[in-house]
């Protein structure tokens, strides 16, 4: 019955359906609270998908494992529920996936949710949640999708967190996590595809261990407070030099059709997308807006599988190198506002599928190569460099005014030739000619 409109309230012959396995209300212009008697529907329900409406209310307190002991799938997201994440979660031992994103819930993480042995997913993203990350979510051996992003989260990272080792996504973005980011991370996630520890407040260095994670797609730890140099070991994360999509373990339950769809929130081109089924074609490293300093890592232009590389807003100082141009797959790249200098490299115009650029704010100097590729970008890619020249800038290079002038002077030269030669010849007709009549 998904996105059929059976609003506002809950159907009341719900109640008589006892037998129920799948229960599928997402989009269903629901807007009232969850009435006490739909937790005790049928014992025998698998799958609850509540998402995308307009819910009220708060969750249960009661023991609601006892009248649904054999749940696998609990979704409601996207709606307007409040309050805390019961106890009584823990109770619900079948859970293979709970979403209970893009709510208001608030309150910390319960402890108890370490009693759903069997999750694979646990998205709590784009909420109200407070405390610490539960030091007692290693116990949930089966993880593969941890997302608790967007929201009020503090401290550090539980060490404890290197014991879910069959992650493929872990999202902590937009919270106020703080510390080291740890280099055990680097090594406890095998399978890792994505990380995001985006707007957050980690210090420190960047782990040289990051390169173990031979199956990361996607890098994302823009807007922080790192330092020190971006470490030349990134060259070896593996599954970023290929050009081929990511591999995420299936998510899908073997039961059934339903499935919880992976989404990763991008900031790319200037603009902030939403990837979901096209997830798997996203190769990204995402460093900007930190204290980065070092010299421009030649190292990553071996990932050539790289679509997607934001190192703004740094103390990056060197060149581009010219082998930037391997970088065949690349359709973003953000330099800007760092103390790069030098030319920009003409081979830049090889990237025939770049489809957004900013170098701007940096010391590069000397005329822009402005063919192929390099010409389709407009001045504001190019803006505070104060020694660049040549098109699509307004101000022209020194060489291009002597060309100018050199021309001009031959030209006038030619003219001023034929001027004479025409003369001379006016000249021996105007005389010749009578003579002859």
């Amino acid at each position: 019955m998904g996105s059929c409109h059976i609003g506002p309230t809950f159907p009341a012959w719900l109640q008589s359906q006892k037998d129920l396995q799948y229960l599928d209300l997402s989009n269903a212009s629901i807007s009232s609270s969850i009435p006490n008697w739909f937790w005790n529907i049928s014992s025998n329900l698998e799958y609850l998908i509540l998402s995308h409406n307009q819910l009220q209310g708060k969750l249960p307190n009661s023991n609601i494992g006892e009248f649904l002991p054999n749940l696998y799938f609990l979704s409601f997201s996207g709606n307007g529920i409040t309050g805390t994440i019961p106890d009584s979660i823990g109770h619900l031992t079948s859970l293979g996936v709970i979403d209970f994103s893009s709510n208001t819930l608030t309150g910390s993480i319960p402890s108890t949710i370490n009693n759903c042995f069997s999750l694979n997913v646990l998205d709590l993203g784009n909420n109200n949640l407070s405390g610490m990350i539960p030091k007692s979510l290693d116990q949930l051996q089966q993880l593969k999708s941890l997302h608790l992003n967007h929201n009020k989260l503090s401290g550090e990272l539980p060490s404890s967190l290197r014991n879910l080792t069959g992650l493929d996504i872990l999202d902590l973005s937009y919270n106020n996590l703080s510390g080291q980011i740890p280099a055990w991370i680097g090594t406890a996630f095998p399978n890792l595809v994505i990380l995001n520890l985006r707007s957050n407040m980690f210090s420190g260095r960047l782990p040289s261990l990051l390169s173990n994670l031979s199956s990361l797609h996607v890098l994302d730890l823009a807007q922080n407070n790192l330092m020190g140099e971006i470490p030349v070991t990134l060259v070896e994360l593996k599954a970023m030099d290929q050009d081929h999509n990511m591999s995420i373990s299936s998510l899908y339950d073997n039961r059934s059709s339903y499935r919880y769809e992976e989404r990763l929130i991008v900031i790319t081109k200037g603009l902030t997308l939403e990837y979901t089924r096209t997830l798997s074609l996203v190769v990204s490293i995402d460093l900007s807006d930190n204290n980065l300093s070092g010299e421009f890592p030649e190292g990553i232009t071996k990932l050539f599988g790289l679509m997607l590389l934001n190192l703004s807003m740094n103390h990056i100082i060197g060149r581009i190198p010219e082998s930037i141009s391997k970088l065949r797959q690349l359709s973003s790249l953000d330099l800007s506002s760092n103390k790069l200098f030098g030319s920009i490299p003409s081979s830049m115009s090889l990237l025939s599928s770049l489809g957004y650029l900013n170098l701007s704010n940096n010391n590069f100097s000397d005329k822009i190569p402005f063919i192929g590729q390099m010409s389709t970008f407009t001045e504001s890619a190019f803006a505070g460099n104060p020694n660049l020249c040549g098109a699509p800038l307004v101000k022209k290079c020194q060489d291009e005014g002597k060309d100018k002038s050199v021309e001009d002077k031959i030209d006038s030269g030619f003219v001023d030739q034929w001027f004479y030669l025409s003369i001379g010849l006016g000249f021996a007709v105007g005389i010749l000619v009578p003579y002859f009549v």
